[in-house]
């Protein structure tokens, strides 16, 4: 893996690596609809963090997280945006998604 250029050159890297799974955020969790699953935050692991600006658009950010579950081969990805765009989650939530 190296550094990507686009949002999605990255998630199709990461979804060959086996991060087949999209997480959203819902308040104090994060779910996955195609499974009908929620983690908590104590529930899963960040791989990796990619975060991507785009040059002629400074408010235009996004974040793309690589998330494992803890006791489940569940791999995904998350794409939030970045800054005052971003969806809202529990404080809890938060710190887990900032501790990278």
């Amino acid at each position: 893996m190296g550094k990507y250029t686009t949002l999605s050159e990255a998630i199709n890297d990461l979804t060959k690596l086996g991060y087949t799974f999209n997480f959203n955020i819902k308040g104090e969790c994060i779910e996955c609809g195609e499974i009908n699953t929620q983690l908590q935050p104590e529930d899963f692991e960040i791989d990796q963090v990619i975060r991507f600006q785009e040059m002629s658009d400074v408010d235009n950010e996004s974040i793309l997280y690589a998330i494992s579950a803890k006791k489940s081969d569940l791999k995904g990805l998350l794409v939030n945006a970045y800054g005052i765009y971003a969806d809202s989650a529990s404080a809890k939530l938060i710190a887990k998604l900032n501790k990278r």
